[in-house]
């Protein structure tokens, strides 16, 4: 089938009949060894109620490496598709899909697949967006993962104290800013001067540099009777202290644990025979968050964070990697730096990598 049979495509232009994408060949956490970047995949054809997205920029995760590694579904096998959320223009799109979207129109997804040039999407999954910016595509892991586990599961409340981990991250800064929303008083802690400055131009009332202060010592004397809400994403060290930190009925939110990720079975030995005695002396808890697991709640929270991006209410930082040491991520082939450079703990932000198209193409 053709795409001149009844697809529509842009601005008149032909649709490339190949692609790049990166592809998982080997499952391993080690993402250089696990992907390949494959480069004369043929374009998908949109079914009936589909999207064909040309991806613009495609978000980086640190889940990135468990999807690679066969960790979310132990059944998949090798190769299969990677990467979870991309932002781009509809280039193409079955009859029924034409009902509601348009050839030109700027959608985002959240699906695997979307480290590649080209995304199917089915078009109940897509999100229309204002414009193809770097900037909304933060919301659709990052933002939404803070929006609605802050919302479902902070309890959020007036002069609560909320600590927030790896807060100038991707989803820290959601974090930060949304508890600041909720006018509680909130520390954020980081690995850099630098990003003690952001968290403070972002209203991040207490930044701590964790290289240059003790977390713990830095608790203990500031705040005495511990904190209300945590947003953990770090995990091992950075865990174990944000129990310990808690107060009389505070509540702890894993987002993640990023530093045990790189691990050969993505966890790190704990101390659990404690957690009971230790969370039941303060009447705590700890609750997990799994975004998939909330998608009920996606849509209305989506309408909500675009409309605070859109009136510059939230600051969504974006990190293209222009400082990093080969410069910006620019092409699926620079996936694999990004990845780095997150492991790395230099991003300010959400990363982000820019997928240029041919200036020969009117695509």
């Amino acid at each position: 089938m053709s795409y001149s049979r009844h697809f529509l495509d842009f601005q008149g232009s032909s649709i490339p009949t190949c692609m790049k994408k990166l592809m998982v060949e080997k499952l391993s956490a080690n993402f250089r060894e696990a992907v390949t970047l494959r480069h004369s995949v043929p374009v998908p054809l949109p079914g009936d109620g589909d999207l064909l997205v040309r991806n613009r920029f495609v978000g980086i995760n640190a889940s990135d490496i468990n999807y690679s590694a066969g960790r979310y579904d132990t059944t998949v096998k090798p190769p299969f598709d990677i990467g979870f959320e991309g932002i781009g223009e509809v280039v193409a799109l079955g009859l029924s899909a034409s009902a509601r979207y348009t050839v030109g129109q700027a959608v985002a997804y959240v699906k695997p697949g979307a480290f590649a040039e080209y995304t199917i999407v089915p078009s109940k999954e897509a999100i229309p967006v204002p414009s193809v910016k770097p900037e909304f595509l933060t919301l659709l892991v990052s933002g939404m993962t803070a929006y609605i586990s802050l919302k479902e599961l902070g309890e959020l409340c007036e002069g609560k104290t909320v600590l927030v981990t790896a807060a100038a991250g991707g989803t820290g800064q959601f974090a930060v800013q949304l508890s600041k929303k909720a006018k509680c008083h909130v520390i954020g802690t980081c690995s850099s001067d630098e990003k003690s400055g952001f968290l403070k131009s972002i209203g991040c009332d207490h930044p701590i540099n964790y290289k240059t202060e003790n977390v713990i010592e830095v608790l203990k004397k500031d705040y005495p009777q511990g904190v209300d809400v945590v947003y953990e994403s770090v995990g091992g060290k950075m865990f174990d202290l944000a129990v310990n930190s808690l107060a009389i009925k505070g509540r702890l939110i894993v987002i993640g644990f990023i530093s045990s990720y790189q691990t050969r079975t993505g966890l790190q030995p704990g101390y659990a025979e404690m957690l009971p005695v230790k969370l039941l002396k303060k009447s705590a808890s700890i609750r997990g968050f799994f975004l998939n697991h909330y998608f009920s709640e996606y849509k209305m929270a989506m309408k909500h964070l675009l409309e605070m991006c859109e009136n510059r209410e939230l600051v969504c930082e974006v990190d293209l990697g222009e400082m990093a040491p080969e410069g910006k991520f620019t092409g699926l082939e620079s996936v694999f730096r990004a990845i780095d450079y997150m492991y790395m703990g230099k991003n300010i932000g959400k990363i982000v990598v820019e997928l240029p198209h041919s200036v020969n193409s009117k695509l």
